[in-house]
């Protein structure tokens, strides 16, 4: 049953974050039955994890303009750092906070599938950073969206330490670029020398790759994420969940060997067999044999591996808690987002997988912005299903001022800030007032 939260239930959630540590999420039923899942395009559903649909959660915030901030597991470290971002939040009229909670294939809250965060190592185990968030927000009106990073599982100068995590414990999930295709397309992925290639090909290339990602290709990986989501959706009070780095990192990924053998049998039905056999025989020798002949098709289908994933976990969500909303952070080019990270945004829209689309339009020229702002709204069709991302960190006060007015202009349900984080560390004061604060007062009369 959906309605308030128990008054017995707020008094424990308001005694726990006093204390500093975040109440314990409550466990799922231990007998749970499936769920159907819609098959995607090309391909067999995913297996889901097995749960009725989820109860007793608050009935999830919405607004008439959402005035977000994008909030980086940097600051979910400690219960002050967290109630100090609620309360600046609240006092600059933000009312939706977008959390960083999966940020490299770990997690800031009590999962059942990823390891904590090393950077929660040192903490009291108790302490669960999502849950405190949502305790201290939802007092202050605010809404609390999980932010999920989908495919970029790690960056850093060294691996995960946790043997648990996705880099050290399932290597054959990872995705490869092309330039190390055949360098890495006959060895065992549980080699070291695999995970550590894919880890310095990322530190000699940050300008075009953020990490090490996982291949969307691998059906375990889509299990993966998905159980993810579920996980959130099941056992915390949200009011919505974020995707963000669902996409390739560019046109050189993801020719792993598991990738290249998965497209392989998803393109031979539309293949004549005299055709099939002439590729087979160049492909023992030749890893590229099937993706050069077949460009278009393996454009498709590296665009089929995330529509596919987005669309089944997005059922998936809306079969347990139908009300809670999903969004995602996507490249404001829809080009480019389609042909160079495979992210067709627009399509989830139009084939309602996707509740928001929040347009990263990270730029200080105001008529580029107002593009991007535009383009958007043009293509859903319906201003709640656009909110635009301004990147602070690239422009001033002003500039964001003027942005946020732009978005409204350009008929935007709201904006989302990049991010809290920033605005703390390096929006330093205007007119001696915080920089969020000033944002507040100007851009949403507060």
């Amino acid at each position: 049953m959906k309605g308030p939260v128990p008054v017995i239930l707020v008094v424990a959630l308001s005694a726990c974050a006093r204390a500093g540590v975040a109440p314990a999420m409550p466990n799922p039923p231990p007998s749970r039955e499936p769920i159907p899942v819609p098959a995607t395009r090309d391909q067999e559903p995913l297996p889901v994890v097995k749960a009725p649909p989820a109860t007793g959660f608050s009935t999830p915030r919405r607004f008439a303009e959402v005035r977000g901030l994008w909030v980086v597991r940097t600051t979910l470290q400690t219960p002050q750092e967290i109630r100090a971002m609620v309360a600046s939040a609240a006092e600059g009229g933000f009312n939706t906070l977008i959390v960083q909670v999966r940020g490299r294939g770990d997690a800031f809250y009590a999962s059942r599938w990823e390891p904590r965060a090393e950077q929660l190592r040192a903490i009291d185990p108790r302490f669960d950073p999502l849950a405190l968030t949502i305790a201290e927000a939802h007092a202050r009106g605010l809404a609390v969206h999980a932010w999920v990073n989908t495919n970029l599982i790690w960056s850093g100068d060294t691996l995960p330490v946790d043997p648990r995590h996705v880099v050290n414990a399932h290597p054959d999930w990872l995705a490869v670029p092309r330039p190390l295709a055949e360098e890495l397309f006959a060895v065992d992925p549980a080699e070291p020398g695999f995970v550590r290639t894919l880890r310095q090909y990322a530190a000699d290339n940050t300008d075009s790759v953020e990490g090490i990602y996982t291949s969307p290709t691998h059906p375990a990986v889509r299990a993966r994420v998905q159980d993810v989501w579920l996980d959130l959706a099941e056992r915390y009070d949200l009011d919505g969940i974020h995707f963000d780095y669902v996409r390739y990192p560019s046109l050189v990924f993801d020719y792993s060997r598991g990738a290249l053998d998965r497209f392989r049998a998803w393109v031979a039905p539309r293949l004549d067999s005299a055709r099939m056999a002439r590729l087979d025989a160049v492909y023992r020798s030749i890893p590229f044999a099937f993706t050069d002949s077949l460009p278009t098709a393996w454009d498709e289908f590296r665009r089929a591996q995330i529509t596919g994933m987005v669309e089944s976990i997005y059922y998936a969500v809306k079969a347990r808690r139908p009300d809670l909303l999903v969004s995602a952070a996507v490249f404001p080019n829809i080009e480019d987002a389609r042909s160079n990270r495979f992210q067709d945004w627009p399509r989830w829209l139009r084939e309602g997988i996707l509740d928001v689309a929040v347009p990263m339009a990270y730029t200080d020229d105001l008529e580029a912005f107002q593009g991007y702002v535009r383009q958007a709204v043009a293509v859903t069709g319906s201003r709640e299903r656009v909110w635009a991302g301004v990147g602070i960190f690239v422009t001033d006060l002003n500039g964001a001022l003027a942005q946020i007015e732009a978005a409204r202009r350009g008929g935007t349900a709201g904006v989302v800030l990049f991010s809290y984080d920033w605005a703390r560390d390096n929006g330093g004061t205007v007119a001696g007032a915080p920089f969020l604060r000033e944002v507040g007062r100007l851009g949403f009369g507060r």
